[in-house]
């Protein structure tokens, strides 16, 4: 599994990926994500955004299927690149409990109160927090 910047993805394979993912946005991705590469293949990808000063956002997370085994993989990962940047938190949104139980296993904090970086606020789901070191 490798982790790739978005912009240096050619616009070929992006789109290739993007046409069977439609949900993920594109503009976005390239300005701010990385894409989960598994064998040549593009099998996810996910946008790590800068909130503030040292908090960041992991804004959307998408694997495919095949690559849905990797997922504490890929989430640990994003921490590694979160801590290279200098991040002190990293928020998720999750609205899928088998995301929440990965999220606990993996040392994330449930957040109960409103989240208190400028991140709209989602009614559904549950926010979660993980203390980066």
């Amino acid at each position: 599994m490798e982790l790739i910047l978005a912009k240096d993805v050619s616009n070929a394979r992006l789109d290739q990926f993007l046409l069977n993912n439609q949900d993920v946005d594109k503009d976005l991705l390239t300005e701010k994500g990385y894409v989960v590469q598994m064998d040549e293949q593009i099998e996810g990808c996910f946008v790590l955004d800068v909130v503030e000063n040292g908090v960041h956002w992991l804004k959307k997370l998408h694997v495919t299927k095949r690559a849905a085994h990797g997922l504490p993989v890929i989430i640990e990962s994003i921490l590694t690149i979160a801590k290279e940047n200098q991040a002190t938190c990293v928020y998720v949104h999750s609205q899928q409990p088998l995301v929440d139980i990965l999220l606990e296993s993996l040392q994330f904090r449930p957040q109960k109160d409103a989240v208190t970086v400028n991140i709209p606020v989602h009614n559904s789901g549950n926010w979660w927090a993980y203390e980066v070191s």
